[in-house]
């Protein structure tokens, strides 16, 4: 869904357009999660803030060059308690990536800590540096 909105300029009205092309769904709302991406020679590390996030209740997901994090939030209310006010409103986070070329999407590896979603992401063998050796002679 690409929504584009016109400013509104003195005396005219707001036109909102809508992309014919994109498909009309229905989406539940989702919190866009912090991510910091951090690069050395052999690959990625993503740190993805998530909190309220248990293990069994985050998915993630990489079908081609795409990688897709989603997680519900627990919600913890005492039993017989219900609650008069909420600061989470949204309680699911999504958040996508698109996998450059150099990264091997089949050797990730995922810990969740602390509310803290670690992804690492190897480069494939042919993007890492390699030492050649020098022949004498």
């Amino acid at each position: 869904m690409y929504d584009t909105t016109v400013a509104e300029r003195p005396g005219t009205r707001q036109d909102v357009r809508r992309d014919e092309r994109q498909p009309q769904r229905q989406e539940t709302p989702t919190i866009l999660p912090r991510v910091d991406v951090l690069e050395d020679e052999t690959g990625i590390t993503m740190l993805a803030d998530l909190p309220g996030v248990p293990r069994d209740a985050l998915e993630i997901h990489v079908e081609g060059d795409s990688l897709t994090i989603e997680g519900t939030v627990a919600s913890v209310t005492p039993a017989g308690m219900e609650p008069n006010y909420a600061e989470v409103r949204v309680p699911r986070y999504r958040r996508s990536f698109t996998l450059s070329r150099e990264l091997d999407g089949g050797r990730i590896e995922a810990q969740l800590k602390d509310g803290v979603l670690r992804l690492r992401i190897p480069k494939q063998e042919h993007a890492q540096p390699r030492r050649v050796s020098i022949k004498v002679g």
